[in-house]
C-alpha cells in the first residue's frame, strides 16, 4: 500500500520534531501562493480567484500521492502561458466558455498524466532534453514577461503568443501609457527584488501586495485609471464536472498531452534537485506522475486550471523547512482560509502588481548561462537550444517544443548513423592499445588496421561504417588485414549482421582479412544464432585485442612494417 499511496510511508511514523518545520513553511509557502497563484492566473487569461482554486484541492491530493517531500504544486507560469497559448484559439478571453476550456485541459491533462504512470510510461518525457527544455523556457520567459506590459503600462496592448506581435503592440501603445500605474508596477519590480536581496525568505510578493493594495486604497488611484482586481469570490470552489460538452477534442488533446509531458518534467527536475539536497527520500517517475495527474483531474473536479510542481515555491518550501507533504496541506489550508474570510481585502489589489510579480518571477526562467555552456561545448545541442527558443519565440510554444523533439530525435540518429570509430595503435613495451589521434609514440602496421567501434551495431549505422572501411581500403592500399575491437559494441540487430556478410564478402574480393575480437556475451549469441561465426571463420574471433594483433603478427610470411608514431597528437 505504501507503494500506491506514499502518504503511508511518512504520516504513520511523523516526528514532533518536524511539525515546526512543516508549520513554518506551510505558512510561508501558503502566504507567497496567495499573490503568486492570482498572477499565474492572469497569464492564464483567467480571473484571479481561479489561481487560489489551483492552490488547494491539488496540493492536498499530491501531498497523498507524490513521492517528493518538498514540491510545492499550484500554479506556475509556463504551464500558464501554454494554456493561455491553447485556449485562446478556442474561445475569447476571461468569458465563460474559456474558463471551462482550462477547467477541461487540466482533467485530460491530469488524465495523460495518471495514465503514464499507471502504465509506468514515464521514460517518454525523456524526449525533452535539456537544450529543447532550456530554449522552449527562455522563450516562454520573454513571451509572458512581456505579455505583462499591457498591466503595467495600463494600456489596451493585445496579448500575443509571438514574441514580434507582443513587441508590435507594445510600441503601437507605448503613447497611452498610465504614468502613475507604470510607477505602480516599477514599484513592485523594486519591492520583490530589494526583498530578495535582503534574505531570500522574505515575501516580497505579498509585501508588494499590501503596499500596492494600500496606495490605491488610500490614494483613491482606482478613481485615476488605475486597473484594480476588484471583487474575488468569496469561499471554497464547488464541486463540477468538467463540461465534456464543450466537444472540440481534436485540439484539447494535444494541447492537454504537451502540457502533460512539459509540466511533469518541470515538476520531476524540481523534485529530484529536493532529493539530492535532503536525501531522506526517493523519488518515483511513475509514482509522480500518478501525483501530479490524480491532483490535475481532482483538481479539475473543484475548478482547477493546470497544477504542476513550481521551482521557487519549491525551494522556499525546502529552505523554510518543510520536512514532509504536511507542509503542503498546511499552504492548502492557508489559501483555503484566505478565500473564505479574507478576499475583500484584495479589492483593491492593482493588476499592475501582479504583473511585477510575474516579470520578476520569469526571470529565472531564461537560462542564458546554460546557452553560453552549451556554445562552448556542444555546437550542435546549442543549435537545437537556438532554434527551439527561436521557433517557440516567434511561431508557437507548441509546435517550439514540437520542433525542439523533432531536432533532438534527428541530432541522436546522425550520431548513431556515424558513431565514433577509432584506428588504435599499441602503446610500446604495453599490451594497451590508444586512439593514434590522441596519443603519441604509438606501435601501428603498415598492412593492418586496428578499428574500435564505439557504438552498437545497428540499422542505423552499419552502412556508414561499412563506408568507413571501404574508404579506408581505398585510401590505403597496403592494408591487408582488419583488426575491429568489438568491446564497445552492445547490440547486433538483423540489417547489421547482413551488412557484416556484405563487408566480409566484399573484403575477401581484395583479399583482405577480417578479425573481430573482444565480444560480449549478448552480441556472441546473435552472432551465433544468425551463423555469422561461421561466415566470419572461428580463426579470425579472439577473446582480446592483444590477442588478435599477436595472430597476425605471428601468421604473416613478411613481418608486417612498423611504424611508431612520433607527432604530437592532442590527448
Amino acid at each position: 500500500m505504501k507503494r500506491f499511496l506514499p502518504i503511508l510511508g511518512w504520516l504513520p511514523n511523523y516526528k514532533k520534531e518536524h511539525l515546526s518545520g512543516d508549520f513554518f513553511a506551510g505558512i510561508t509557502v501558503g502566504i507567497m501562493l496567495i499573490p503568486q497563484g492570482m498572477a499565474y492566473a492572469l497569464i492564464a487569461g483567467l480571473p484571479p480567484v481561479y489561481g487560489l482554486y489551483a492552490s488547494i484541492v491539488p496540493q492536498v491530493i499530491y501531498a497523498i500521492l507524490g513521492t517528493s517531500r518538498q514540491l510545492s504544486v499550484g500554479p506556475v507560469a509556463m504551464d500558464s502561458l501554454l494554456v493561455a497559448a491553447g485556449v485562446s484559439v478556442l474561445a475569447t478571453e476571461g468569458s465563460d466558455f474559456y474558463i471551462a476550456f482550462a477547467i477541461l485541459l487540466a482533467f485530460f491533462m491530469g488524465a495523460f498524466q495518471f495514465l503514464l504512470g499507471i502504465f509506468r510510461l514515464g521514460f517518454i518525457t525523456n524526449l525533452l532534453s535539456k537544450p529543447v527544455i532550456s530554449g522552449f523556457t527562455s522563450a516562454a520567459a520573454l513571451i509572458i514577461g512581456f505579455n505583462q506590459l499591457k498591466y503595467l503600462l495600463g494600456t489596451d496592448i493585445q496579448k500575443s503568443n509571438r514574441f514580434y506581435e507582443v513587441i508590435i503592440n507594445a510600441l503601437d501603445k507605448v503613447d497611452d501609457t498610465h504614468l502613475m500605474t507604470l510607477m505602480l508596477g516599477i514599484v513592485g519590480i523594486v519591492i520583490i527584488k530589494i526583498s530578495k536581496r535582503i534574505h531570500k525568505n522574505i515575501p516580497g510578493a505579498l509585501i508588494a501586495v499590501i503596499i500596492g493594495t494600500g496606495l490605491v486604497y488610500l490614494l483613491n488611484l482606482h478613481s485615476g485609471g488605475v486597473s484594480i482586481v476588484q471583487t474575488i469570490p468569496e469561499g471554497l470552489p464547488a464541486f463540477t464536472l468538467p463540461q465534456f460538452s464543450l466537444g472540440q477534442f481534436n485540439e484539447v488533446l494535444p494541447l492537454a498531452f504537451t502540457i502533460s509531458v512539459v509540466a511533469f518534467m518541470e515538476a520531476f527536475s524540481v523534485a529530484k534537485a529536493m532529493e539530492a539536497k535532503n536525501r531522506n527520500h526517493k523519488v518515483i517517475p511513475n509514482q509522480e506522475l500518478i501525483g501530479l495527474g490524480a491532483a490535475n483531474v481532482v483538481g479539475a473536479l473543484f475548478q482547477s486550471y493546470p497544477v504542476t510542481g513550481g521551482f521557487s515555491r519549491t525551494a522556499v518550501n525546502q529552505q523554510a523547512g518543510a520536512n514532509t507533504p504536511l507542509a503542503s496541506i498546511i499552504s492548502a489550508a492557508l489559501v483555503a482560509l484566505t478565500l473564505i474570510f479574507l478576499t475583500p481585502l484584495f479589492y483593491y489589489l492593482p493588476h499592475a502588481i501582479l504583473a511585477a510579480i510575474i516579470m520578476v518571477a520569469v526571470t529565472n526562467l531564461f537560462d542564458l548561462a546554460y546557452g553560453k555552456k552549451l556554445w562552448k561545448n556542444s555546437k550542435k545541442e546549442f543549435l537545437v537550444l537556438l532554434f527551439t527558443f527561436l521557433v517557440t519565440l516567434n511561431i508557437g510554444m507548441v509546435i517550439g517544443i514540437v520542433t525542439g523533439i523533432i531536432l533532438s530525435i534527428l541530432l541522436f540518429l546522425y550520431r548513431a548513423a556515424y558513431p565514433h570509430i577509432a584506428r588504435l595503435g599499441r602503446i610500446q613495451g604495453h599490451h594497451e592499445f590508444r586512439n593514434i589521434t590522441r596519443f603519441k609514440d604509438l606501435e601501428t602496421w603498415e598492412e593492418l588496421a586496428i578499428l574500435r567501434i564505439d557504438a552498437p551495431l545497428s540499422f542505423i549505422n552499419i552502412q556508414g561504417i561499412n563506408d568507413y572501411i571501404r574508404k579506408l581500403l581505398s585510401e590505403d592500399d597496403k592494408i591487408n588485414e582488419i583488426i575491429i575491437d568489438a568491446g564497445p559494441v552492445s547490440h547486433l540487430d538483423a540489417t547489421a549482421v547482413e551488412g557484416l556478410r556484405n563487408l566480409i564478402d566484399s573484403l575477401n574480393e581484395k583479399g583482405v582479412r577480417l578479425v573481430i575480437c573482444d565480444v560480449i556475451g549478448p552480441v556472441r549469441d546473435t552472432m551465433v544464432q544468425t551463423e555469422l561465426t561461421k561466415v566470419i571463420g572461428k580463426k579470425n574471433l579472439f577473446l582480446s585485442l592483444s590477442e588478435a594483433v599477436e595472430n597476425a603478427l605471428s601468421n604473416t610470411k613478411d613481418p608486417y612494417k612498423k611504424v611508431t608514431l612520433q607527432s604530437n597528437v592532442k590527448t
